[in-house]
């Protein structure tokens, strides 16, 4: 039922990981390059498949969205169901606009759009690098698109002195269109953004003549790194969720051939979900379309099926413990937690919360659970998408951690590492 990790080997390629995916475009790029490594191949949306027993496959949706499975590789193998692990690859942040350049002051800016329920606080006072995607016009005239990661610091939101605002730590609110542009340099003459973007692509050896549009955000470049006296802590920008993609796809490329064994990992979660590429999207549903076999009964298999959807949960905050239900408040390291809502902003019910606990027990894994306060609101994941979408079997569970939105998040860095296999 499991296989055992060294932990610091996986702790150290999941730092690697979360330092080179600064956007849903890189998460999916260095994802593939995991999968392929490991011997799956590629196959494209806009072609045929021809699926061999056995053998690994994945494909991806507008470069931010993928999904990796295994063909079982016995034919009569999707009757007994398929085991999905789902995950989502963005996270809040602060995207540039279409016509960004500011100059106020003798200083250089750009209008940044709030992306999700970012907690801005944070924001300030921080390294700010740039990445995303880049769609040109080559100077052959083919139209193409380039992921771009600039790496070092470029930016900073500073704060306001608290002697210009007394009442700060007591008062002061946000105004995202005034408060959040990112200093870039000082000039008196507006910068041409998109030939700045030029210039870095043809350093790339990118054949440009213009550049059409972009898709950019601006990020922390503080690395992700262990913290603690015995390094009992991984902090890093975006364990919400990436810390659940690279659970996922390690659990997958441990797995054993046999059942159908499904990850999917969906863009525009902390958006609501609904697009293309989306979980309230097309996307399982029209791969489901493909790989199902004719002769098997669609319905009878998906009911037969059992969705982990996996995203972080709220660890209990020693300074702030007020605020979880005083039954329900997961603690760092001591095992996943299933979360729970009355309300079905969790799909979670007693079969599908039973089925996973039982897989975890066997696997040695301790468990915990997550309610949000009775006088609270309660976030959502894609797991109510995807069960009101297909009907689905789900459980929803999540790596506790603090600090959820933040520009820099905290997860356990000592959990046991036990692979639960559906």
């Amino acid at each position: 039922m499991k296989t055992q990790l060294n932990k610091s080997d996986f702790n150290h390629s999941l730092l690697k990981f979360l330092d080179a995916s600064p956007t849903p475009f890189h998460v999916v790029k260095n994802m593939a390059g995991l999968l392929e490594t490991a011997g799956f191949t590629k196959v494209d949306e806009t072609s045929d498949w021809k699926l061999h027993p056995g053998q690994g496959y994945y494909t991806t949706r507008n470069g931010s969205s993928i999904i990796a499975w295994r063909q079982p590789v016995a034919s009569d193998a999707f009757k007994s169901g398929i085991r999905f692990t789902g995950a989502h690859t963005d996270s809040p942040c602060l995207k540039v606009k279409p016509q960004p350049e500011l100059v106020k002051q003798g200083y250089f800016q750009l209008g940044v759009e709030v992306y999700g329920g970012v907690l801005l606080n944070p924001w300030f006072d921080r390294d700010l690098s740039l990445a995303g995607r880049v769609t040109v016009k080559e100077t052959s005239g083919q139209v193409t698109s380039h992921l771009i990661n600039l790496e070092k610091p470029i930016a900073i939101i500073p704060s306001l002195a608290i002697h210009l605002d007394r009442e700060a730590n007591a008062t002061r609110g946000i105004n995202a269109q005034t408060y959040l542009p990112p200093i870039l340099s000082q000039t008196d003459e507006k910068p041409d953004f998109r030939q700045f973007l030029k210039n870095e692509l043809v350093k790339s050896q990118v054949s440009v003549a213009q550049v059409l549009d972009y898709e950019l955000a601006f990020y922390d470049s503080q690395k992700a790194s262990l913290v603690g006296l015995n390094d009992e802590f991984i902090v890093s920008a975006r364990l919400d969720n990436l810390l659940s993609c690279f659970i996922g796809l390690q659990a997958l490329l441990a797995a054993e051939a046999g059942s159908a064994q499904v990850l999917i990992c969906n863009d525009h979660e902390e958006v609501g979900s609904a697009s293309a590429c989306g979980a309230q999207g097309p996307m399982l549903t029209q791969w489901l379309d493909r790989v199902l076999p004719k002769e098997v009964n669609r319905y009878a298999v998906l009911a037969n099926s059992l969705f982990v959807s996996a995203d972080n949960a709220h660890g209990i905050h020693p300074n702030f413990s007020d605020r979880h239900d005083e039954n329900h408040g997961p603690r760092l390291n001591q095992g996943p937690v299933i979360k729970v809502n009355a309300n079905q902003r969790y799909a979670t019910n007693s079969e599908t919360s039973g089925r996973f606990r039982d897989l975890a027990h066997q696997a040695g894994v301790s468990v915990q659970s997550f309610v949000v306060r009775s006088d609270q609101g309660c976030g959502s994941t894609i797991g109510p998408i995807v069960a009101t979408e297909t009907g689905i079997p789900t459980v929803d569970v999540g790596v506790p951690q603090f600090a959820m939105h933040s520009i820099r998040e905290t997860a356990g860095a000592m959990m046991r590492l036990a692979w639960l296999k559906f």
